[in-house]
């Protein structure tokens, strides 16, 4: 075995600030998986081109130029009368009577698919679901209304939903699992007797339950859902801080009389962070599938919105039309792929086997690093 040093890394900076070397070496690991980091950069393009629905799929053009001035339809709600109508009314660009008085004296600029989730389409050339064609990519449902645009809304609403859910209950679990484990005695005890009877309640049966009188909607489910989600964060945290309240560095904290609250959060958190982090992506695959279940099943968004579980339902519903549920199948598989990828990504970052590999002396040094400090360059004192 060559005892030569591997050649040094090129330094990395964020925000103007040089990363510290335990960071870039979690980067560096991050990115020799192949998989994963093409998976996070396909996701992040599918989800910041979602963001920006409006101006891929919407019934609205994204610039009128009228009589000399101009309009952002998608920002404003401008009557009919503004462009020569007769209708006080908002003015429905669809409309082929609108659409020659505008052209006649200016022009549209139109989104890439000019239908949003809710648009009907009145002039299809049969009755709803359609196959796809040159105007419907991937077809009509079957109250035609237009598949790409409601994808597009619907991938959005479920990796937001997703992402609410997960950071919400990232913050509460890892909270609740830090003051049980640094604490124990009593606040353990009676916190983990709480949490043993809260899991044991039938999540399922409470939405649909609650579904029977209340009308649910985006915030409505994320309410219901983080009274249940925060619970998987608190074992992982709390066997941490449990391990680390007694250590050296600990130790030393108090009696420099370092507030429990400093030590917890910016000493003995670092190290919790390792697991919790490589748990965030499969919670955020978790809470997507959840919010499709829900909608599958009709106790989800509300009638109307896009939802990938209410395509899915439609391609149940109608057999005849394979695009429905071919759509939502693949659609869901790989956004849930892509997360997995991720997810696994994150774990060989965070992963003190393969942090160190190959470098038996920085290895022994990250796991002194590890175990008895909070974090690197940091000390009890500052």
């Amino acid at each position: 075995m060559s005892n030569a040093h591997p050649a040094p890394r090129k330094e990395m900076r964020f925000l103007g600030r040089k990363l510290s070397p335990l960071t870039q070496r979690r980067l560096h690991n991050f990115k020799a998986n192949k998989r994963g980091f093409v998976s996070l950069w396909v996701f992040l393009f599918l989800f910041v081109g979602t963001l920006c629905a409006e101006f891929i799929a919407n019934d609205r053009p994204i610039l009128v130029r009228f009589d000399g001035e101009f309009y952002a339809p998608i920002f404003e709600r401008l009557p009919e009368t503004t462009f020569g109508g007769e209708f006080p009314t908002e003015t429905d660009y669809t409309d082929p009577v609108v659409q020659d008085l505008i052209n006649a004296k200016g022009w549209m600029v139109w989104p890439i698919v000019r239908y949003n989730h809710q648009t009907v389409a009145w002039d299809l050339p049969a009755a709803a679901p359609t196959p796809p064609d040159a105007k419907h990519w991937l077809g009509t449902d079957d109250q035609a209304r237009d598949v790409v645009a409601r994808l597009i809304y619907g991938f959005r609403i479920s990796v937001l939903f997703g992402f609410c859910v997960t950071i919400v209950s990232a913050v509460i679990g890892i909270t609740a699992g830090a003051f049980q484990g640094y604490y124990g005695g009593l606040l353990d005890l009676l916190a983990q007797r709480f949490i043993e009877i809260w899991s044991s309640m039938p999540q399922l049966y409470i939405l649909i339950i609650l579904a029977s009188f209340v009308e649910p909607n985006f915030w409505w489910l994320l309410g219901v859902l983080l009274l249940f989600m925060w619970i998987g964060f608190v074992g992982v945290v709390r066997a941490e801080f449990l391990r680390a309240r007694n250590l050296d560095f600990t130790r030393a904290s108090r009696a420099l009389g370092v507030s429990d609250i400093v030590i917890m959060f910016r000493h003995v958190l670092p190290n919790a962070m390792v697991a919790t982090m490589t748990f965030l992506p499969f919670t955020l695959a978790g809470s997507v599938t959840i919010l499709t279940a829900l909608d599958f099943l009709g106790i989800g968004l509300p009638p109307g919105s896009a939802s990938l579980g209410e395509l899915l339902a439609q391609g149940k519903a109608n057999l005849q039309a394979p695009w429905l549920g071919l759509t939502g199948f693949f659609t869901i598989g790989i956004m849930l792929t892509l997360m997995i990828f991720i997810g696994e990504a994150v774990r060989d970052a965070f992963d003190p086997r393969k942090l160190f590999a190959g470098e038996p002396e920085a290895a022994e040094t990250a796991a002194e690093t590890i175990s008895d400090k909070p974090a690197a360059g940091t000390t009890p004192a500052e």
